[in-house]
């Protein structure tokens, strides 16, 4: 791996006496970050519903915007005149932005992806894009983010072997391109390996791409396609092949058993829009497992969400209420059910960084992870419940 200074400090303060995961600290220039954490997903500079103290309150330490959607709108020339993300949306927190890859790849029929880059239709105007290694630098850098990340070729993992070795390779050369185009050196950038599921693929990208100063890792390509236990065994194989003085960010893979998983592994960072998507459509992770609260059986439940919770919405309201404003497709409704569900997340996370540091990591996992899976599949609840 290239010698040369990380611009974005990070330090392993523990490691786990039985797994590989670590507590470390990152040093942004917005502040210090503490790993592992979840990161808030706030799409277009905002994560919905939410202010920048109910993200405060809530224990979030990262907002992760979308390159991509900000592009189009509002574009680069606002965020230069404002002076970038953070004053745009008033958080003064750290902010890491995407580079609009896994929006491209999810876009199949409305774009043509060329060495150059991915051209695309707006679905705001319909106007044609080129979004290109270097552009989506320059639009990160109007952004002003802390952690910017590389243009990346994003493939479903189903994909065949040669098509998965064309898009890691395009990605390493886009990856460079990326390094090449960065003119603000306060902003750290991290490349993407890839691979889909495909061991040989997976070592030959990080091979590849930790020859270069890039300030971290991330693992791409997951998610998308790949079963469960598949996703476990390459995050555990590529997070190994890793190096240990940089952070490792999992990228878009955020259920809780997910996110242990992945610590044991060694994994640093993860995004996510399950907690907020999820609460939306009325559903609550609690100490219990998932709580759907638009079913029957909480419409007279004049009891907290969840009785170990201390966040806002579990100390104030009850089932029956949150029952009721979902019913109601009133907006307070899911803003409830979003603060409380990264509270779990950020609560889940300083839990994980507390039992590294005491070396007792591995088998508090394991205890939560049975918890969780023997939750997911308790018997529903006998009384007939009304549909959603």
């Amino acid at each position: 791996m290239s010698s040369s200074r990380a611009k974005l400090p990070f330090t392993v303060h523990a490691v786990d006496t039985g797994s590989h995961a670590r507590r470390g600290t990152l040093l942004t220039q917005h502040g210090p970050v503490e790993t592992p954490t979840f990161m808030a997903v706030g799409t277009r500079a905002t994560v919905t519903g939410l202010t920048p103290q109910d993200l405060a309150h809530v224990g979030t330490q990262v907002v992760l915007g979308n390159t991509y959607h900000l592009l189009l709108r509002p574009g680069p020339e606002l965020f230069r005149r404002v002076g970038g993300i953070h004053k745009f949306m008033q958080w003064d927190g750290p902010v890491l932005t995407d580079s609009g890859g896994y929006q491209i790849f999810s876009l199949p029929a409305q774009r043509l992806i060329t060495e150059k880059g991915a051209r695309f239709k707006s679905y705001v105007d319909q106007s044609t894009h080129m979004l290109s290694p270097e552009r989506s630098i320059e639009m990160q850098t109007a952004l002003g983010s802390d952690i910017m990340m590389v243009l990346d070729v994003c493939l479903d993992s189903t994909s065949t072997k040669e098509e998965m070795r064309s898009a890691m390779e395009r990605t390493h050369r886009w990856a460079l391109r990326s390094l090449a185009a960065r003119t603000n050196d306060a902003q750290a950038l991290f490349a993407i390996t890839q691979g889909g599921i495909d061991r040989e693929l997976r070592a030959e990208s990080a091979a590849f791409l930790t020859q270069h100063p890039f300030d971290g890792f991330a693992i791409g390509g997951l998610a998308v396609g790949d079963g469960r236990s598949e996703r476990e065994d390459m995050t555990h194989f590529a997070a190994d092949l890793l190096p240990k003085d940089r952070p490792r960010y999992l990228m878009g893979v955020g259920t809780p058993p997910d996110l242990l998983h992945a610590i044991l592994a060694g994994v640093d960072m993860f995004d996510c829009i399950i907690p907020t998507h999820l609460a939306w459509q009325g559903t609550a992770f609690t100490s219990t497992g998932r709580v759907r609260v638009t079913r029957s059986v909480n419409k007279t439940a004049d009891i907290p969400l969840d009785d170990e919770c201390t966040c806002n919405t579990c100390r104030q309201f009850s089932r029956s209420y949150l029952h009721h404003l979902m019913k109601c497709s009133e907006p307070l409704g899911p803003r409830l059910l979003s603060i409380h569900n990264l509270f779990y997340y950020h609560a889940l996370m300083a839990e994980a960084r507390r039992e590294i540091a005491s070396g007792t990591y591995a088998a508090w996992a394991r205890r939560k992870l049975d918890a969780m899976d023997r939750h997911e599949h308790a018997p529903r609840h006998a009384e007939k419940e009304a549909a959603p």
